[in-house]
C-alpha cells in the first residue's frame, strides 16, 4: 500500500508519498510563513495553509509514478483558527502555537490551574489551544473555533473531527478517558458538544478528491508524536526529540499517563484502536527559529555555515544565550521570558554568540531529557534525533555532551511524514500495528558524549544560572 503522507508545519508543508517498504518515492514542499503582530503574536493565514497541503500534496502524488491508496495528515497541534462550519470559511487569522497572547485567559484560570493540569495532564500555559481558543472566542464571536487539522480535515472530507493526540493538547480533554472533559470545557468557555469528535488516530475519516482521485483519509496526529512513531520509540521509556522550528522532546510512559512531577506536559502519544500510548513532553519554543534570528543580525550568514562559525572558536568565550524568543516552555512555563545573551566582552566574536545559542538550545534539551526521566523513575538509555537541524554535527555533538547518553541521528529527516503514514497504514487495514507498520533503519549517526559528567554537569549549571537570572528580572 503506497500512502500519501503530510506534515502541515509551522515553516512549511512537507509531502511524501511512501511505499510500503517504506522507501520515499517522491517529496514535494511548499512554504508558509508565519507573520508577527504588533501585540506580541503570530499569525498565519488559513488559506496558505490549505493552498500548501493541495499544492505539496498534489505535486508529491503526481511524482511519484505510482497510485496513491491512502492519506495521513499531521499538524501544528496547538494552532487555532475560528471558523464558519457551514461554508468552511475561515474567520480571521489561525493563531499560532508560538503566539502568547492568551498569557491574560491564563492568569485569570490560576486558581484552577493545578486541577485542571491533574484533569489534562497540560500546566495552564498559552502554548496550549485551549487558552488560545477562550482567547480567540473573546473576539471571533461567530463560527466555530478549533485547532487547524479539524478545518483542514473539514475542507478534505467534510468531516468534523480531530484525533486524541490534538485532543490532548488543547487543555480540554480528559486525559485518561480521551474524551472532552466537562469541567474543562467549563472553565475555558467551551460546550463539549460544539467540539469535533475525537477519534483515533489510525481510522478511515473520510475520502477526499483534493489531490487527484478520491482516496480515504487513515491516519492522523500530532506533529510531534507522528516523529515519536517515525522513530521507532514504541517502548516505555524510548524517547526522541526534533530540531525544526523548535525543539520538541518526547518520552514514551506506556499505556498509563503520567502526570509530571518535573514540569513536563502529558499528552496520549498515539491511539490505534485498542492500542494507546502516552508520551511527556517539553518544548523548546525556538530552535530553528533562534538561528534565523542569527541570521536576520548578520551573526550567520547561511544555515549551511553553522558547523563552521560554530567550530571556528574554541568555546563560547564566556558567552551564555538563553534562546527564549518567545518564552519558555517546560520545566519554567514562562511566557513572559525574552531571550538574553550573557557575558558579552569587547573580545566577542560572531562565532562565540552563534556557539552558545546552539549549546543553550542542547542545554534546554538536556534538561527537558533529564526531566522525564525523572518522572519515567528510569534513566533513558538514548536519545533518537530528527528535523533539519540534526544536519548539524556540532549540535549533535553538544546534545551527547551535555546529556552524558548517545545520541541517535534518524535515518530519514521525514520522521513526522513516515510516522503518519505508519499511522495510515494502520488505519487502512494494511498493517496490524505500529511496528509491523514502519521499516527497518540504522541511525544515520551516533554521537557518544565525549567530555566528561563533571564538565556536562558544570556547564548546565551555567545555562541554568542563566535562566534564572532572566526570570528573576521579570523574564527580560
Amino acid at each position: 500500500m503506497t500512502i500519501l503522507s503530510i506534515d502541515q508545519g509551522t515553516s512549511a508543508t512537507k509531502a511524501l508519498v511512501v511505499a510500503d517498504d517504506g522507501r520515499v518515492l517522491a517529496h514535494a514542499e511548499a512554504p508558509v510563513r508565519p507573520a508577527p503582530t504588533p501585540d506580541g503574536g503570530v499569525e498565519q493565514d488559513p488559506e496558505q495553509l490549505w493552498a500548501s497541503v493541495v499544492d505539496a500534496g498534489t505535486r508529491a502524488a503526481r511524482a511519484a509514478g505510482v497510485a496513491v491508496d491512502a492519506i495521513g495528515l499531521a499538524n501544528q497541534g496547538e494552532t487555532v483558527m475560528a471558523w464558519d462550519r457551514a461554508s468552511g470559511t475561515p474567520i480571521g487569522a489561525a493563531v499560532s502555537w508560538q503566539d502568547r497572547r492568551a498569557v491574560d485567559v491564563c492568569e485569570e484560570l490560576a486558581s484552577q490551574g493545578a486541577a485542571l493540569t491533574a484533569l489534562t495532564g497540560l500546566p495552564l500555559d498559552p502554548y496550549f489551544a485551549g487558552p488560545k481558543m477562550t482567547w480567540l472566542r473573546r473576539r471571533a464571536r461567530r463560527g466555530v473555533i478549533t485547532t487547524t487539522d479539524t478545518w483542514l480535515l473539514h475542507r478534505l472530507t467534510g468531516t468534523y473531527v480531530t484525533d486524541a493526540t490534538t485532543a490532548s493538547r488543547t487543555s480540554l480533554m480528559d486525559l485518561d478517558t480521551r474524551e472532552w472533559s466537562a469541567a474543562a470545557c467549563e472553565a475555558f468557555g467551551f460546550d463539549p458538544r460544539e467540539l469535533p469528535r475525537i477519534a483515533g488516530c489510525a481510522e478511515v475519516i473520510g475520502t477526499t478528491g483534493a489531490f487527484g482521485d478520491e482516496l480515504p483519509v487513515t491516519g492522523l496526529a500530532v506533529d510531534q508524536q507522528a516523529a515519536l512513531v517515525g522513530e521507532r520509540c514504541l517502548a516505555r521509556g524510548d524517547a526522541k526529540c526534533t530540531y525544526g522550528t523548535g525543539a520538541f522532546l518526547l518520552a514514551n510512559t506506556g499505556g498509563t499517563a503520567v502526570r509530571s512531577s518535573c514540569g513536563l506536559a502529558a499528552s496520549v502519544a498515539w491511539a490505534t484502536g485498542a492500542s494507546v500510548a502516552y508520551c511527556l513532553d517539553g518544548q523548546v519554543y525556538t530552535a530553528g527559529e533562534a538561528l534565523a534570528w542569527l541570521r536576520r543580525w548578520g551573526l550567520l550568514t547561511r544555515a549551511e555555515d553553522l558547523d563552521a562559525v560554530a567550530t571556528g572558536v574554541p568555546d563560547a568565550g564566556g558567552v551564555t544565550v538563553v534562546p527564549a524568543l518567545c518564552g519558555l516552555g517546560a520545566p519554567w512555563w514562562r511566557a513572559d521570558a525574552l531571550g538574553s545573551i550573557l557575558g558579552i566582552g569587547l573580545g566577542t566574536e560572531p562565532g562565540h554568540v552563534v556557539r552558545a545559542t546552539i549549546e543553550g538550545i542542547a542545554a534546554q534539551v538536556a534538561l527537558l531529557a533529564h526531566a522525564a526521566a525523572a518522572d519515567l523513575g528510569q534513566p533513558l538509555a538514548r536519545l533518537k534525533v530528527d528535523g533539519g537541524l540534526t544536519a548539524s554535527a556540532f549540535l549533535c555533538q553538544t546534545q551527547a555532551d551535555l546529556l552524558q547518553l548517545p545520541v541517535e541521528v534518524a535515518p530519514s529527516v521525514h520522521a513526522t511524514a513516515l510516522g503518519v503514514a505508519a499511522l495510515a497504514r494502520v488505519g487502512a487495514g494494511e498493517a496490524d500495528g505500529l511496528d509491523d507498520a514502519l521499516a527497518d533503519g540504522a541511525p544515520l549517526a551516533v554521537y557518544e558524549p565525549a567530555i566528561s559528567l563533571d564538565a556536562a554537569a558544570d556547564r548546565l549549571g551555567r545555562f541554568e544560572a542563566a535562566v534564572a537570572r532572566v526570570l528573576a528580572t521579570g523574564g527580560s
